[in-house]
C-alpha cells in the first residue's frame, strides 16, 4: 500500500482465495470479479452493496476458472483500441472509484 496506507486500512493476506470466497460468500458478501470474461458486464452497471468483495487477479494470466466459478458477476472495464488491458492496480482503482460514487 502507498505512503505507509497499511498501517490505517484494514487488511489481511491469505495465501488461498478460494477458502476465502466460500467464507465471504458463507457472511452474505456478493463476489464480484474484475476480469475480462465472456459473461463480463460493464463495471459501470454495478451498484455498491453493503456487502460486496472486489476480487482482482493477475494482470497476465487473470483470475483462475475456480474463482471465476465461484463470483457472483464479473465485471470489465471496456477499452478501446489495440491495447485492451490495464494494470492491476489501475483497474481496481477505477472500479473501486466507481463503486464508491454509485
Amino acid at each position: 500500500m502507498a505512503l505507509g496506507a497499511e498501517t490505517s486500512v484494514s487488511w489481511e493476506y491469505r495465501a488461498e482465495l478460494v477458502p476465502l470466497l466460500g467464507e465471504l460468500k458463507t457472511e452474505g458478501y456478493r463476489l464480484v470479479a474484475l476480469e475480462q470474461d465472456e459473461r463480463a458486464v460493464d463495471y459501470g452497471s454495478l451498484a455498491l452493496e453493503a456487502r460486496m468483495a472486489l476480487i482482482v487477479g493477475p494482470e497476465v494470466g487473470g483470475l483462475d476458472k475456480d474463482v471465476l466459478d465461484l463470483v457472483d458477476v464479473v465485471v470489465e472495464i471496456p477499452m478501446h483500441g489495440s491495447k485492451e488491458s490495464l494494470n492491476v492496480s489501475v483497474a481496481a482503482g477505477i472500479a473501486l472509484f466507481a463503486l464508491r460514487t454509485s
